[in-house]
């Protein structure tokens, strides 16, 4: 139950791996003008600031490691608080706790993103940041949280680790606040395994993150030998075998987004007739990845019912993706004074419990998007897809 990218393995992977291991070399750092040394990481690492159009990005070992890079470089302090969305992947939460942080807990709206009317109840003195998370590839909508943030002078960190690929009214998702972080996991839009990269514009935010990914190191040190070290940091270093990948998934990503767009269009079409649903809201149509459909019904029971005549389930009871079911974060928040329970997030309990995933790209039962096609499905199985829905719909 892979992402797309995985869909898409061929030559181009096998052979950059190949070159990797034919070298003898898979270590981040090396010697220039050492042969062996093939530089994948650098290599990567530049593409991704030109693909992004950012200043600056440095490549990690995987998505939360790129969030927990990105919130030290924002300089915030143990007990400092960070707004988040109660629907998101648990490392959005997990990152920061590490590192001392509060996550607090906010409303979704029907993008299935952060709800930019519900973070300004959030604010508390102790409010220094926002964590808006581009959940299912949706951009949020980042014109009415950057407006908040600015407000009230809070920093923004992008949780861009499902949306790779993505962009919100012409700009690269991950670039319009602080800093972002992306995720090259395999459930991803393109994948090496695992592996994430962080990007931003801001110089010195791009140092302290270089910094805790690299055991306080300042970039850009090529060989193993001590460089200067300006704080304490540990090793999220990616290796040259899993960047040479990266590679080559990269250059298949705007293909990639655009086939899904396409087929979820077809997809949406042929059902957009049934009735008892409405799709949820795409803040930029033009933006998102296409690696999912969600479907919202009219109410729980509909929605239960539809999906369990296709095998699937509704959104609130897929795996660990939803605050209710996290009882590990539950516990944690419990012993700081935040006891959360199923029920703490209405706004979310009720999209969660009437919305639907359908799989275009991301096959992933931990999302609720078992069912469905997947990117290379033809459009005689996207056809009988969507006739099996309307069928379940009646």
């Amino acid at each position: 139950m892979p992402g797309p990218g995985a869909y898409w393995y061929g030559k181009e992977e096998l052979e950059a791996a190949v070159e990797v291991m034919n070298s003898g070399y898979l270590f981040r750092y090396g010697n220039e003008n050492d042969p062996k040394f093939l530089r994948k990481v650098y290599t990567l690492e530049n593409e991704l600031a030109k693909y992004e159009k950012a200043g600056y990005a440095l490549a990690t070992s995987s998505g939360t490691s790129a969030l927990l890079s990105s919130a030290f470089a924002l300089g915030l302090k143990p007990g400092d608080e960070i707004i988040v969305p109660a629907y998101t992947f648990v490392a959005s939460y997990s990152s920061v706790i590490f590192l001392g942080l509060v996550p607090v807990l906010a409303e979704i709206d029907e993008s299935l993103g952060l709800d930019p009317d519900d973070i300004e109840r959030r604010i508390t003195p102790k409010t220094k940041a926002i964590m808006p998370v581009h959940m299912l590839g949706n951009p949020c909508d980042m014109d009415r949280i950057m407006a908040v943030a600015r407000k009230h002078k809070l920093l923004v960190l992008e949780d861009c680790c499902q949306a790779a690929g993505a962009s919100y009214k012409g700009k690269k998702v991950g670039t319009m606040g602080d800093i972002g972080a992306f995720s090259l996991n395999f459930f991803k839009t393109i994948n090496s395994g695992d592996g994430g990269f962080v990007v931003t514009n801001d110089k010195s935010l791009y140092e302290r993150a270089f910094g805790m990914h690299d055991q306080g190191h300042t970039p850009n040190r090529t060989g193993v030998e001590v460089g200067n070290r300006s704080l304490l940091g540990l090793n999220f270093r990616l290796n040259e075998l899993t960047a040479a990948v990266a590679l080559a998934q990269l250059k298949k990503l705007d293909r990639i987004v655009a086939e899904l767009r396409r087929k979820r269009t077809l997809l949406k079409e042929l059902i957009s007739d049934a009735k008892g649903f409405k799709f949820r809201t795409l803040n930029d149509p033009e933006g998102d990845c296409g690696t999912l459909c969600t479907v919202i019904f009219d109410n729980a029971s509909k929605a239960a019912e539809v999906s369990s005549r296709l095998g699937s389930k509704t959104v609130d009871k897929s795996g660990w993706h939803v605050y209710a079911n996290m009882e590990h974060v539950l516990a944690h928040l419990k012993s700081i004074g935040q006891p959360h329970t199923k029920g703490s997030y209405p706004g979310t309990d009720d999209i969660l419990s009437r919305s639907m995933n359908i799989s275009i790209g991301v096959v992933d039962g931990g999302l609720g998007a078992g069912w469905g096609i997947n990117i290379n499905s033809t459009d005689g199985e996207i056809r009988k897809a969507a006739e099996q829905f309307v069928k379940a719909c009646e």
